[in-house]
This record gives structure tokens, sequence and C-alpha cells, in this order.
């Protein structure tokens, strides 16, 4: 049986406690200097402890990381970043007591968890806030199991380091047995307090972008390419907004040269829980010489499937299995989309031994099927409604070069009129893809043309059947739109700020189709809160996996359904953190079962 509250009693009165928790100097404001985010204070560590049982006590408080000999704001979670394992069991009850000890509000958002929307963490849409000073308690039952993680959702906190893992045991034996289970939470590290990384963003968008392709690079493109991407006033590179000549990227809070490891036996089977933290960070996930049998993604099991990479997008969650063979160690690297670093650890089968790291590879470039530009494909692909109705072969080539369909005034890319009614034509859209088309079995940016097996979304088929199979009543149509050089994103043209008190409404237990139309020339991994959703990857109703996070791929259209059968009010973003403090969010109001007719 849900609770019933209303938005309007969560965000005025529910209980906020001033009691403090005992906790450590650090966590208490000693030493502690600024606002949210301080360049003073304690050292930081990297790595995390482990908490678990009935009652978890959870402290933030800032101070300093310094990663490689750099040193920038960190903000952490019972004095380390990542914070700590949060270890729960499917079937219990759990007390979370979160202390605020920052000057600034915070909050924490378990991600992906199922939960009383009035614990989700999400300021302005779920409760208010955790004010300095003040604790906070989670209480919830939990419903699930697998690989979730946890972060701030106020301000930009999570850039500085307030983020950690979770994981729930099932109530049984695990399905897969293990010999070791391991944590690979990815993420990136800036010496830059992050407000002023948004504020360069928004005055010039391409500031952190060390990329850009000039009249002289070698890029391999030919004259008429150059002219349409001139046309555009667009770059190929633009891949990233923030680069590695900003950001190092870390494992479990560690740098490429701090010496994160993960020991084995030959002929072990090792489960590697894959976790991307990062704020602003895809990552493209390969271990030389091993292959990586896929068996769950957002927490939720798939039938294993063998890959030699995968794409991450921010937020997702990937667990593999891994059986190293007789190498005394093995690279496992993450290296970001652009291709501008690398997070790195190693299995080592003793302590100290390491295994060679490959070079960064040559950055990708965009195309025009990026831009939406797909060979005359025919327009708009609205989808059909029935599971089964898509065409996927006919997708074309994501990775194709133009032809003369496509030679075109670069300008059309801004034609508003093949948009629908309901999106907002204004200042906040700068592009409009021509003619995007679903692209599940795309892998990702830069891995469209490697020789070795890469996981795309169409692979993934959900291990256990739907328990919903209905035929969606209605389809949903939103539009990933964004002007790149205001640095604006939004849903159908519309910021965040202008929305936030008009929600997406679903009836209870409404079955809806979601298409998500991504007008922009980047990826999107857009996240739903509360829920999961089954993405329609091409698999039967009962088999299409579910999911929390999914990216969008520039110029394309992704699907998912949704049963709508979790009340209350939910964040619904880009999990970018600059995307989304940049307008790419909207509320989905679900409503509860008394109101169902």
């Amino acid at each position: 049986m849900h609770d019933t509250f209303s938005r309007r009693s969560v965000l005025g009165g529910l209980g906020l406690g001033a009691s403090m928790l005992a906790a450590p100097a650090w966590a208490q404001g000693h030493s502690v200097h600024g606002g949210g985010h301080s360049r003073s204070g304690p050292l930081i560590p990297a790595g995390f402890d482990e908490v678990r049982g009935p009652v978890v006590d959870l402290s933030i408080g800032s101070g300093h990381r310094i990663v490689q000999g750099k040193r920038g704001p960190g903000i952490a979670v019972n004095g380390s970043v990542p914070g700590p394992l949060i270890r729960l069991t499917e079937g219990q009850d759990v007390r979370l007591n979160v202390t605020n000890n920052l000057t600034v509000d915070s909050s924490v958002h378990w991600h992906g968890l199922l939960l009383p929307f009035q614990y989700d963490g999400v300021p302005g849409i779920s409760f208010p806030g955790i004010k300095p000073g003040e604790t906070f308690t989670y209480k919830f039952p939990i419903r699930q199991a697998g690989t979730y993680w946890y972060h701030s959702h106020s301000g930009l906190q999570e850039q500085s380091g307030h983020y950690g893992p979770m994981i729930i045991e099932p109530r049984g034996s695990e399905p897969i047995p293990v010999d070791r289970d391991y944590i690979l939470l990815v993420s990136d590290f800036t010496t830059l307090d992050p407000h002023f990384i948004m504020n360069r963003l928004r005055t010039g968008e391409g500031y952190f972008n060390r990329q850009q392709n000039t009249w002289t690079d070698d890029y391999p493109m030919s004259a008429e390419e150059r002219r349409m991407w001139a046309q555009m006033r667009m770059m190929p590179t633009d891949i990233a907004d923030i680069g590695g000549k900003t950001y190092t990227f870390l494992a479990n809070g560690r740098g490429p040269n701090e010496g994160m490891e993960y020991l084995f036996k030959p002929g072990e089977r090792i489960r590697l829980r894959i976790i991307n933290g990062a704020a602003q960070s895809f990552f493209n996930i390969r271990i030389p010489g091993l292959a990586m049998s896929v068996i769950a993604t957002d927490g939720q099991p798939v039938r294993p499937v063998e890959v030699d990479e995968l794409q991450i997008g921010a937020a997702e969650t990937y667990d593999v299995i891994i059986e190293p063979g007789l190498a005394a160690a093995y690279s496992i690297v993450a290296e970001s989309m652009d291709r501008s670093g690398m997070a790195l650890a190693t299995l080592a089968s003793a302590p100290g031994l390491r295994a060679d790291v490959p070079a960064l590879r040559d950055p990708p470039l965009l195309t025009m099927a990026d831009m939406g530009m797909n060979h005359g494909d025919g327009g708009m692909d609205h989808g059909a409604m029935g599971h089964g109705g898509m065409d996927h072969g006919s997708m074309p080539d994501a990775g194709a070069t133009p032809s003369a369909s496509m030679s075109m005034d670069g300008m059309k890319m801004r034609d508003t009129s093949l948009l629908p009614p309901d999106v907002a034509i204004g200042p906040g859209i700068d592009m409009v893809s021509m003619a995007p088309v679903d692209k599940m079995g795309d892998p990702g940016l830069g891995l469209r043309d490697v020789e070795h097996r890469v996981l795309n979304y169409r692979m993934l088929v959900a291990r256990d059947a739907n328990s919903d199979v209905r035929e969606p009543s209605r389809l949903l149509e939103l539009h990933l739109t964004g002007n790149m050089e205001r640095y604006m994103w939004s849903f159908d043209g519309r910021m965040y700020s202008a929305v936030s008190d008009v929600p997406i409404r679903f009836a209870w237990n409404e079955r809806v189709r979601v298409k998500l139309v991504n007008n922009t020339m980047m990826a999107h991994p857009i996240h739903l809160h509360g829920m999961f959703f089954e993405m329609v990857n091409g698999q039967p109703a009962e088999l299409q996996p579910r999911k929390n996070t999914m990216i969008v791929q520039p110029g394309a259209s992704a699907q998912f359904d949704l049963t709508a059968n979790e009340p209350g009010d939910w964040a619904f973003h880009c999990h970018l953190l600059y995307h989304m403090h940049g307008g790419m969010m909207q509320t989905v109001a679900v409503m509860g079962p008394e109101t169902a007719s």
C-alpha cells in the first residue's frame, strides 16, 4: 500500500530533524570554510568504506581533494570520495540518516531505487532539501536487488565528489556465483569550482573543448564535408563539453597513475559492477585480452551477452562477468568518449603487477548521420505503436558519410518547421535534426568501426519476463532540444525554469510509450526517477530490457514503454550535470491509485 502525500505537503513540512548525529570532526564543520565547495579544510581521501544494516548514518562535509598532485574542491560523504559503499538486502527496511555539514543545502538521491517519492531526494520536487546543520531521515523498504548508486541532487555538488556506490543483495543467493565481487565507479575530477565551469559554458560552450578542428588539421574530411559543417556553424569534433585537459578521469576516486587494482587468481570468475558516477563524461570500457559477459544493466538482470567493449553513459550501470586467464595482469581501460583521457585500473595476480596500457585512440568525428541527415530516409520516424511495428532493418549506417542527398544548405538544420507544433520555438533551439531515426543498434560514438564486439542496446534481453506486456495506450513524443552557443538545454524547447510547475502527467497504472527525439548533436543519457521502463529495442514485449537511464544518440530517436505505477512527483532529466543544470529537466507526475476511476 503506497503512502499518499501531496507535493505541497511534502515541500512544506516533511520532518527535517535538526539533531546532529555522532560524527567525526571533519563532518561537524571543523576547519571547513566557505560555501558548499572548498579548497580549504581537511584532505578528502579517495576510496570508500562499507556501511550496512537497518540504520545507516551518513554525513556530508567539504574539504579539498588532491588527484595526481592536482588540488581541487571536494564534497565528501563520510569523509571520502566516493562515499561509502552502502550494502543492503532485498526485503529489509532501512533508515538512512543524512546530516548536512555544508554551509549550503544538500540532498541525497538514491539512483534507481523504488521508493516513496518523498524520499527520492530531489529538492523542489520531492522534498525541500537538507538545510545546513540538519539531519534528514530517509526510510523505506528495499524492493529490489542489484547495483545502484547515490549522489547529490543539489546544485553542482555531484561534480565535487558527492556520490557513492550501493549494492542490494537478493533475498536468496546470487543466481550467478562468483569468486570475487568488485566495484568500478568511474567519474571525473577537476581542480575548478563547478560553478566556474557552468559560467564558462554559458558564455562560450567551446571553452573547454581542446579538440576543435581547423583548416590545417588532418581529420579525414572532404572539402564538401568541411563546407557543410561550416554552413551549420558546428564542429564534427564537438563530442564532449569538457575533456581531459580539464578533467582527470577516476576509478574509485583514483587517477590513472594512482594504482587502482583488483586481485585475482587465474580461472576465477569475477563480477565487476561498473558505475558511471561522472558529472559529464561517457566512457568506452574494455579489458584488452579479456571478454566481458554483460549480466545486468541499471541493476536489472539481462541474459548474458559477451562483448569486448561497451559504452556507458553518465549514471548507467553494467554488471559484467570476467574470467582472467594466465596473464599476470590486465588493464581495465575506461576511455573518455572524446578520447582525451582515461580512467585506469588493473586486474593483478599479485599486488603491484601491471599490464600494458593501450594508447588513447584517435578522437572520433561526428558524421552527417549524427546531425539527423539519414540519406533521404523519409523524414521523421514517428514509430509504430505495436511492439513489433518498427522496421529496425531500415536504419541507415550511423557512421555513414554524406551522399548527394545530404549536399544541402546546412542552415536547414535550423528549420523549425520540422518540429511538431507543441515544441516551443525560440532562442533555446539552434538545431533541428532533419530525419532522426531509431539507432538502438548504434554502439556509440567512436565504436562503430572497431573490429571487436561492442555492446549496443539491441543486444540486451531481459532475463526475467516483464509482468506488464499491455500495448501502450498512447504515444508521448518529447524532443531533446538545445542551443549550443548559449548553453541552453530543454525538452520541447522549454527549459526547466519555464515548466517546473507544469509536470508531465500520467494516470495511475497507465501504459505509455515515450519517444525521445534528439534534435541536438550531442548524446544525452536520459534518466527517469522512481520507475523502471522497458527499452523498445526490437525484443518481444515480455523481454524488453528494463532500465532507468538510456542514451539517446545524436540526431536519433529512442523509445521506451512505461507502466506508471509509482505515485508521486519524479524528476526526469539528462544526467549530464551541466545539461540538467542548463534546463534539460522536467517533472513527471503519476496520479495515485486513489484517483483512478
